[in-house]
């Protein structure tokens, strides 16, 4: 598959401007078409099928749409509306038809928004059979009065659900889950955005020499592909979880967001906001009342995974969300860029964040170790502080982010002094 050229600075804008045009829906070709490229970007990335039918907790896979044509004509064969130019222009899994129909008729069928005279709507009908197409509100008061010849070519039949997981085995079997969406058509920032950070991190997860995590990533379907693959491993996610993230809408230069688990107290919760403070001016903070996505069925009763999401616009609070105003223009090289180093620090605080126990009884003789400057300045008494502060509060009880937390620094800048305290002997690990 050809690849869109970009520079060493932003593949993943390319990556997304290839994906773009795709029609994905919850099921279907576009979807497998996507992850078959995201296959050829993730080494080890595994493409699974959930036939049609089968039973997932209180849902059933449904059945496999696919369109191949769908537009509306005038009386003289002008076509007006064409799927072709843009596939937000049909109501997602519409039923076929092929009829003439007058402008009272056609009405019902017709989705725009008033307030966004210029925007193609996205919409969609999955689990009841009708059809329908979506235009710029200014488009629909431009029709004519018909009649109109309407034809849509699309299946819906037993086929399957198309999801893709890699698992990246670490020093320990505890796991971090990283999950994304893959079944909206041509959208930016709500679809796109979250599959190629997600992609780029399993990247660079796979190319670190040593990991302690394991970790699951997933391609999946929104709703019903979480729900499914929750169906098959639940109880393992249950027991192997420290913690999880959703990555969504995560590309474009507005704003940093954080949605919480459940009850807002996990360790993703405590290790994503925790590097929000500390890296970016400002963000938003959503409890768990704002969700929408896919931490509905991590965070469920019964299912309690500790996963929150991390975002930079928040889903349907931006103006061009579930519209064709959500475009490649709104995500850029630089907002995706911001959302991959935000996962990766907070990744890497994840893989640093242990149990830390000093050694010694008493404050330690840090000269004696070379640990203490032998100049001393504004900046030298402030970093000896800070590693006296990690010290005081190192009982084995109180991990890194804790500790950070506690004496107000970024537990990412501890990182070089707690690997020298560890090995002056100053520090052990506490399992």
């Amino acid at each position: 598959m050809n690849r869109a050229t970009s520079s060493p600075m932003d593949p993943m804008h390319a990556w997304a401007k290839d994906l773009f045009p795709i029609n994905r829906s919850i099921t279907g070709p576009g979807i497998r078409r996507t992850l078959r490229y995201l296959a050829e970007l993730v080494p080890g990335l595994e493409i699974h099928e959930i036939p049609s039918g089968t039973s997932v907790f209180d849902w059933e896979i449904p059945p496999e749409w696919e369109v191949t044509e769908a537009w509306i004509e005038d009386a003289k064969g002008r076509r007006l509306v064409d799927w072709a130019n843009h596939n937000l222009h049909l109501v997602g899994y519409s039923e076929a038809v092929d009829a003439m129909f007058t402008r009272d008729e056609l009405e019902s069928h017709l989705h725009s928004l008033p307030e966004q005279p210029d925007a193609i709507p996205y919409i969609t009908s999955y689990y009841e059979r009708r059809w329908g197409f979506c235009l710029a509100h200014r488009q629909r008061l431009s029709l004519p009065e018909g009649p109109f010849r309407v034809r849509i070519v699309s299946t819906l039949k037993p086929g399957s659900l198309t999801y893709a997981e890699l698992r990246l085995r670490g020093e320990t079997d505890r796991e971090i889950l990283l999950s994304t969406y893959v079944c909206h058509p041509s959208m930016g920032n709500n679809e796109l955005s979250g599959p190629v950070v997600t992609a780029a991190i399993a990247r660079w997860l796979v190319g670190l020499p040593r990991r302690r995590y394991t970790y699951r990533i997933l391609f999946l379907p929104e709703t019903i592909g979480s729900i499914a693959y929750l169906s098959c491993h639940w109880q393992e996610m249950q027991a192997l979880t420290d913690a999880g993230f959703v990555l969504t809408c995560i590309g474009d230069e507005r704003a940093y967001s954080y949605l919480d688990s459940r009850f807002g107290n996990s360790l993703a919760d405590r290790a994503a906001l925790h590097v929000l403070r500390h890296m970016v001016e400002r963000f938003d903070h959503y409890s768990f009342l704002d969700r929408g996505s896919d931490e509905r069925q991590y965070c469920s009763p019964g299912i309690d995974l500790p996963v929150g999401s991390i975002m930079r616009s928040k889903y349907g609070t931006f103006p061009e969300y579930h519209t064709s105003l959500d475009d490649l223009s709104l995500i850029t090289p630089k907002g995706l860029q911001g959302g991959f180093e935000i996962v990766r620090e907070t990744l890497g605080l994840l893989e640093a964040n242990r149990l830390y126990r000093v050694v010694v009884k008493c404050e330690p003789q840090l000269g004696k170790r070379g640990l203490y400057p032998t100049l001393s300045t504004k900046e030298t008494k402030q970093q000896v502080a800070s590693m006296m502060n990690l010290l005081a509060f190192a009982d084995g009880r109180h991990d890194l982010i804790a500790i950070a937390e506690r004496i107000g620094v970024y537990a990412g800048e501890f990182l070089p002094v707690v690997e020298r305290l560890l090995s002056d002997g100053l520090l052990e690990i506490q399992e």
